[in-house]
């Protein structure tokens, strides 16, 4: 990072999120408690991205691009999947976060879950809106939900368009398969999200996305990214958008297995994002702490944005956002929340 020695930082980067998820919470429990992460995803994700329609996914947006700011973070490199909500879907999020004042990179999430219509239509969402001049990638579910014409058809559309692809890799063992069957596909423009058990004898091409918070969540394991030689960057799947919290979690589960990690590590990886969303280096950020250097964050609990500067803007100042109204975005949300929820 620069500038370690003041309260001011460029703007951070979450590089794998899921805004849809915004409008999780509260929801109801699920017929049965998961005791899998195959099951998690049956039971819980898959019946919620079912039942999104484009208002509630303008609403997920807006409050996840609100809170991101609130995090200082002022860039999104998003997922998105509403199966019955396909098309014109990544111009919805695009539009709402730039209304917020965030910047997002989108992506649709191709799968088989849906056969081969919704395959189809998730990959022509990701073509219009690449095609359009929209900031992106294509976007690709997991290997073990998708046919190998697809993850053909996914990749191809990515080179055409000359954009990298946005993939979960083997993040639980239903998807360890991913590893031979990705690895002609890949290029370092790719961005591989979890790689849990992703052996590093069978390491892919592309920048490894850490998701420390949602790995204990889902009970899938440590993905322990120093391990491998790619370029790492830091997510949250879906779970806000909170980057000095996640680099401490990834720092702290280094350190779990290895006594000699430095938070200097899990630091770097932060900085990632900025090879990721380039312009978000330019951005600034003026902390409640000084210095923002990585060993005495890593043990700093609390630390806000004070101020939040994108493309030269004042985003976020005061304890509130100067483009748009919070109380709103957050009653919002909560409507559409609830319209979710009496789906499920």
């Amino acid at each position: 990072m620069t500038d370690l020695g003041t309260c001011v930082t460029p703007g951070l980067v979450c590089a794998h999120h899921h805004i849809y998820s915004a409008l999780a919470r509260g929801m109801p429990a699920p017929p049965r408690a998961p005791t899998s992460f195959r099951e998690i995803l049956e039971l819980i994700w898959w019946r919620l991205d079912s039942a999104l329609d484009p208002e509630m996914i303008e609403w997920s947006a807006k409050l996840a691009a609100l809170e991101a700011l609130e995090s200082g973070t002022t860039a999104i490199i998003d997922h998105h999947e509403s199966p019955n909500a396909i098309e014109g879907s990544l111009s919805v999020i695009a539009d709402a976060c730039a209304e917020v004042g965030v910047r997002v990179v989108c992506a649709y999430g191709v799968t088989d879950r849906h056969g081969p219509d919704g395959a189809r239509r998730g990959l022509e969402e990701n073509r219009r809106y690449l095609a359009s001049g929209g900031r992106g990638l294509v976007g690709i579910h997991a290997a073990f939900t998708c046919e190998e014409a697809t993850l053909e058809r996914a990749a191809g559309l990515a080179a055409d368009l000359g954009v990298g692809a946005h993939v979960h890799v083997c993040e639980g063992p239903e998807d360890a398969a991913a590893a031979v069957r990705l690895a002609r596909y890949t290029t370092p423009s790719w961005l591989l999200a979890h790689c849990v058990h992703l052996p590093t004898t069978h390491a892919l091409a592309g920048t490894i996305l850490h998701n420390p918070f949602s790995n204990l969540n889902n009970a899938v394991g440590y993905a322990n990214p120093a391990r491998f030689t790619n370029p790492v960057a830091l997510g949250t799947d879906g779970i806000g958008a909170q980057m000095i919290e996640t680099f401490r979690l990834a720092y702290a589960l280094h350190r779990s297995v290895d006594v000699t990690a430095s938070p200097e590590v899990a630091w770097r990886w932060l900085a990632t994002g900025w090879d990721l969303v380039p312009e978000a280096r330019d951005d600034r950020v003026t902390w409640s702490y000084e210095p923002m250097d990585p060993w005495r964050v890593a043990f700093t609990p609390g630390i806000a944005p004070i101020r939040v500067e994108i493309g030269g803007q004042v985003m976020w100042e005061e304890g509130r956002p100067t483009r748009v109204d919070a109380g709103e975005i957050r009653t919002r949300a909560r409507e559409q929340a609830a319209r979710l929820h009496t789906r499920l």
